[in-house]
């Protein structure tokens, strides 16, 4: 926290001058009685609220106030709830604020430090709340890191071998009421089945990898004579069933805790834990949630009056959890039901500058309804359960001014999600329009990097006129769900810019994977300056969309193809100018690209591998015969080196001939400090992982 404080000193200090400020203390060592003075501080947020409130009543406090917060760290037990009469005014914001030099951190669970030596490579710890209380936690922290509760198998995945479904209740939708699946699973799964106890399948939960969802379960039922695992709910979805293509691990259960960074805790209290390498149990800090959020921030609805002007700046929110429910999760695309620490409906000019918040069992934010022109800005999010930030509502409310609109997320890292629900996203803009989603770092989840849409097909959507720029996104997917892609977009968009990100080393299971993504009916999107490489599928692909414009970016070294378009309409899908394109393996067009209504124009071309660059099965002169790329050419760009991925463009003439314009792609990602850039660089160890696992899913499907 003190390298993000440093980098954004200069600026909290000019947002929070005011000279009229009344100051409210908060300190470790203080009390909620006390009247909230430097010398007789409170002890927590929530008496800084209600102390706030009083002082609105019974001395006309209008001038704006300055929350200050000592060192060290504040356990909550709930979240801090704050409503319509806790708002500042737009000339006298109620500011919450580290004290200067100050570290301090809302931890939202309890710290496990009874350690001791269980076996060689095993530790366990008393947790006496379990059995006194019947207090449970799903998720665990162990040094600022999510640990895995224990799973099998420890690296990939079982796969079902076969599934069948019996409807109990079928209900009025395409998706039934009740239903009972049947799970066929090969040997090596039944073998691990058949060594449970009765708590062993009341506790176990099945987490299912089905094209770009995941369902999480529990064991209803278990034919060891028939190798069938049985789980009930809702009935499966038509358009992403379970099939012999899903994927599943079991975790929770305690023969498979077996590996270093494993966890186990059992109906007696007793938590176990298997150190990492160079874990030193006497003085590692192990974390378990209590609470689930942080902050709720909500308006009146009835009234429409919105809790606002209210700003966070430099502090640190902590450790949170999730508690699947008993039926476990339905599959949702995005994991979009599931809720964020910190909440906000009926919001307006809320401000998240210079936080940290990280060790969630769900997402970071969440601007749902009707909020307006809120900012997070220089913020570390990481080690999530889901994603990141979410924006607007799933539903289009009928109601115009409930529209979430205006929602600036800039210069924030973003990484390390999905632990809970894989299929979650980095930044997610639901029914919203008028968002900026720019300059940040955004890397290390299973599915997409920023989601923008949420209707299929040409009907309305709200989605307009949102900016996703200057983003670096990268290493997402690890090989384990599909129809993903850097930015992925839905439905109507008119206005919507995706435009100077860099995005790379997108992976998925089977189909999908690309850099840009146009999905069902997305209309009006304009692409351009971003440069690609790395992906799957293709740098660009789009499933089906109207009058969607890709201009003036970098695709390159892409594995198996570079350009990818499936719907065939009669309506003009895209057009396609000024870009250049650049590939070593792979092919140049995959689907049905050739066959698409598109405008393709002045593109550069080149295959390391032959001058004779085909698409499809053409010649550049007969793909041209047929009316495409007129005015485009087969050269090389002579990038600087893209072994090392420096695609810096020094063919001038061919920039010329194309009207290539150009962009300086270093500017992507954060800005600021030497300190805060360093912070968001990619750890080269991971990144090596990531290239192996990509290295053997490839060698998989030769």
């Amino acid at each position: 926290m003190s390298i993000i404080r440093c980098c954004f000193l200069a600026l909290a200090a000019i947002y929070s001058l005011n000279l009229s400020a009344k100051e409210i203390y908060v300190s470790t060592k203080g009390n909620d009685h006390n009247p909230g003075t430097k010398a007789l501080p409170l002890s927590s947020l929530y008496g800084a609220r209600d102390l706030i409130r009083v002082l609105r009543k019974t001395e006309n406090l209008n001038e704006s106030v300055r929350v200050i917060v000592g060192d060290g760290l504040y356990f909550m037990n709930e979240p801090l709830i704050l409503n319509e009469q806790d708002s500042g005014t737009e000339n006298a914001p109620v500011i919450f604020i580290a004290e200067e030099n100050a570290n301090p951190a809302f931890v939202g669970g309890i710290q496990i430090t009874n350690w001791e030596k269980a076996s060689d490579n095993l530790w366990k710890a008393k947790v006496a709340e379990v059995k006194s209380y019947g207090f449970n936690f799903e998720q665990l922290y162990v040094n600022g890191r999510f640990a895995t509760r224990a799973r099998t198998p420890n690296q990939g995945f079982f796969f079902l071998k076969g599934v069948s479904e019996t409807i109990l209740s079928k209900g009025e939708g395409r998706v039934a009421e009740m239903a009972v699946q049947k799970l066929k699973i090969f040997p090596e799964a039944v073998t691990v089945l058949n060594s449970f106890s009765k708590t062993d399948f009341d506790e176990a939960v099945l987490t299912l990898y089905h094209k770009w969802d995941n369902t999480r379960k529990r064991i209803s039922g278990f034919d060891s004579d028939s190798s069938a695992v049985f789980t009930v709910g809702t009935g499966m979805k038509p358009w992403n069933s379970l099939d012999k293509q899903t994927r599943f691990s079991i975790e929770n259960y305690k023969a498979a805790l077996d590996t270093c960074g494993e966890w186990y805790l059992d109906q007696t209290g007793f938590l176990y834990y298997m150190p990492r390498e160079g874990e030193n149990m006497v003085n590692v800090k192990v974390f378990a949630p209590v609470v689930n959020q942080f902050l709720i921030l909500k308006g009146n609805e009835t009234t429409g009056q919105k809790v606002q002007n209210i700003r966070f700046e430099n502090l640190h929110f902590e450790v949170a959890g999730y508690k699947m429910p008993l039926w476990g999760n339905e599959p949702a695309q995005a994991a979009s039901p599931v809720e964020a620490v910190i909440m906000a409906d009926y919001a307006n000019k809320i401000e998240f500058v210079n936080c940290e918040i990280s060790k969630l069992g769900t997402n970071a934010f969440w601007f749902r309804k009707a909020c307006t022109d809120c900012l997070i800005s220089h913020c570390y999010i990481y080690e999530l359960g889901a994603g990141g930030v979410k924006i607007g509502e799933m539903i289009i409310t009928a109601n115009e001014n409930d529209l979430t609109r205006r929602i600036t997320i800039d210069n924030n890292i973003i990484r390390n999600g999905g632990f809970v629900f894989p299929c979650a996203v980095g930044v997610t803009i639901f029914q919203s329009s008028d968002n900026k989603v720019t300059h940040n770092e955004i890397a290390n989840f299973r599915y997409s990097g920023v989601s923008v849409g949420w209707v299929w097909g040409y009907s309305y959507s709200p989605s307009k006129r949102n900016t996703i720029e200057f983003n670096h996104i990268h290493h997402l997917g690890w090989g384990e769900l599909c129809d993903m892609g850097g930015v992925y977009c839905l439905g109507e968009a008119q206005g919507t810019t995706v435009s100077n990100n860099v995005i790379h080393h997108i992976y998925s299971f089977d189909y999908g994977g690309w850099g840009l993504y146009t999905d069902e009916g997305s209309t009006g999107v304009a692409m351009e300056n971003n440069l690609v490489y790395a992906c799957k599928n293709s740098a660009f692909h789009q499933h089906y969309g109207k009058e969607n414009t890709i201009r003036n970016n970098i695709f390159a070294a892409n594995i198996r193809g570079q350009l990818q378009a499936t719907r065939i309409e009669p309506h003009l899908s895209l057009n396609f100018t000024n870009n250049i394109i650049w590939f070593n393996t792979g092919n140049l067009l995959t689907s049905n690209w050739k066959k698409v209504n598109i405008n393709s124009e002045s593109n550069c071309y080149w295959d390391t591998r032959t001058k004779d660059v085909r698409f499809d099965k053409q010649s550049f002169k007969e793909w041209q015969a047929g009316g495409k790329d007129l005015k485009s050419v087969i050269a090389d760009p002579n990038f600087v080196n893209p072994q090392t991925f420096d695609f810096t463009v020094k063919n001038k003439t061919m920039m010329k001939k194309i009207s290539f314009k150009p962009f300086d792609y270093s500017k992507a990602g954060v800005y600021g400090s030497n300190e805060w850039v360093d912070l968001a660089k990619f750890n080269p160890l991971l990144a090596e992982t990531y290239d192996i696992a990509v290295k053997k899913l490839e060698e998989r499907l030769k």
